[in-house]
C-alpha cells in the first residue's frame, strides 16, 4: 500500500502530469504564479504521490528573481514529490534557471540532468520517473535512450514534437511511435504541445498535458494493481 504525501493511504499510485508553463513568458497575462499554484492545487486535490512537470516550466533562464524564488517556494511547499524535466525552452546548462534562489535544495523537487541523473526512483512508491533532459539549445532525439524498467512502475517522461507523418521532418526534437512503443513504459507524459491529446501508436498510453494556461487542465494517471493507466484531465482552477 501506498502512503500519500498528504498523509492518506490508497492502494493506487496517482501521478499528476503537466507541462509547458512558460514561468516568466512575456506573453503570459501576468498570472505565472498562479497557474503553477492552480496545479499545484490540482495535485493535491487528487492525492497525487508525484507531480511530473515535462518541461518548459520556465520561459527562459531569465526569468526574473522573484518568479523564480515565488516557484520554489511553492514547489517546496507541495506535499507531492516533484519530478522536473528540463525543456528546449529551459534546458540544464550551467547558467540554468534551476541552479539559482535555492533550487536544488529543494528536497521533493528532483531536476533530471541537474540535481538527479537520468531517473528518479521512489522505492515506497514502486515508481521510477526516467527521462533525458534537453541539456543546451541544440536538437536531439528524447527518446533515443529508455531506460529499462527496474522496478514495479516506470514512467518515461519526454519534451519533443510527436511525428505524425513527414511534414513533421523538419522539426527539432522529434518522437516517434516506435521510440514510444520501444520504451515500454506504464506511461510517457509528454510535453512541449500546447495542447492535451494521446500520442503515439496506442501500444504504450502516451500523452501530452498540453499548457496548464491553454489545456485548463492536467493530466491524472491512476496506477491500480492488475490494470493499465487510467489517464484522466483534471480541471484547474484558473480564472478566465
Amino acid at each position: 500500500m501506498h502512503r500519500n504525501g498528504n498523509g492518506s493511504d490508497s492502494t493506487d499510485l496517482i501521478v499528476a502530469h503537466t507541462s509547458d508553463l512558460h514561468l516568466g513568458g512575456r506573453w503570459h497575462k501576468g498570472g505565472d504564479l498562479d497557474t503553477l499554484r492552480a496545479v499545484l492545487d490540482a495535485a493535491e486535490e487528487t492525492h497525487a504521490h508525484v507531480l511530473i512537470l515535462a518541461g518548459d516550466i520556465f520561459d527562459s533562464h531569465r526569468a526574473a528573481p522573484h518568479i523564480v524564488e515565488g516557484a520554489t517556494e511553492m514547489m517546496a511547499g507541495a506535499s507531492c514529490q516533484i519530478i522536473l524535466l528540463p525543456g528546449n525552452h529551459d534546458p540544464a546548462t550551467p547558467d540554468a534557471v534551476y541552479r539559482r534562489h535555492g533550487m536544488t535544495d529543494v528536497p521533493n523537487l528532483h531536476i533530471l540532468g541537474i540535481t538527479t541523473g537520468a531517473a528518479a526512483r521512489f522505492d515506497e512508491l514502486g515508481l521510477e520517473v526516467t527521462g533525458i533532459a534537453h541539456a543546451d539549445y541544440a536538437d536531439f532525439t528524447p527518446l533515443a535512450a529508455v531506460s529499462p524498467r527496474t522496478i514495479e512502475h516506470h514512467v518515461v517522461v519526454a519534451h519533443g514534437h510527436w511525428v505524425t507523418g513527414p511534414q513533421d521532418a523538419h522539426r527539432g526534437w522529434l518522437i516517434h511511435d516506435h521510440e514510444i512503443a520501444a520504451s515500454g513504459a506504464d506511461y510517457v507524459a509528454l510535453g512541449h504541445w500546447d495542447l492535451a491529446q494521446p500520442a503515439g501508436d496506442g501500444s504504450v498510453p502516451a500523452y501530452y498535458s498540453g499548457s496548464p494556461e491553454l489545456a485548463r487542465t492536467v493530466n491524472i494517471v491512476r496506477f491500480a494493481e492488475g490494470a493499465p493507466a487510467d489517464v484522466r484531465r483534471h480541471p484547474l482552477r484558473l480564472e478566465q
